[in-house]
């Protein structure tokens, strides 16, 4: 089984790049902003949505960046692989939800969605000169950070 994830990078005028800090299952990761595809969605229209129900922002969504090139096993199923697309993303409006300034620093509301849900996520943005791979969790993640560091 496939599971398509699309994710955008989003980087600020003054060089500080959007991850997304979630608690899922009892871990923690901090990744770029993004999620599944759906069923009749394209990449592009996944990565708007997943902008408007996690940030409540509407971006634009630019050059693709990466697609996954190798096997890369699911961390939640051992019988899905992941596929994952990188997309540059420009914010059409300023981001309301509150950034946080330390990882993981989840409020009183968030920790509530997660004993209902079993996951909740905060925003945080990073400094260019602190963004590296080592900067986010997942193994894909760390392969665009790095070529995202590399190459803007």
């Amino acid at each position: 089984m496939f599971n398509v994830r699309v994710y955008g990078i989003l980087i600020t005028e003054e060089k500080k790049v959007l991850v997304s800090d979630e608690f899922i299952r009892g871990k923690y990761y901090s990744k770029f902003p993004g999620g599944g595809l759906e069923f009749g969605e394209g990449t592009r229209d996944c990565l708007k949505r997943e902008f408007q129900e996690e940030m409540n922002l509407k971006v634009s969504v630019t050059d693709h960046l990466y697609t996954t090139d190798f096997f890369q096993m699911s961390a939640f199923n051992p019988e899905h692989q992941i596929i994952s697309i990188y997309y540059f993303v420009e914010p059409l409006e300023p981001i309301r939800v509150p950034l946080r300034q330390k990882p993981f620093d989840f409020d009183q509301n968030q920790m509530e969605m997660y004993a209902k849900t079993g996951e909740t996520e905060t925003f945080r943005f990073i400094e260019w000169n602190q963004f590296s791979g080592e900067s986010v969790t997942l193994p894909i993640d760390k392969i665009v950070a790095e070529m995202v560091k590399s190459s803007y």
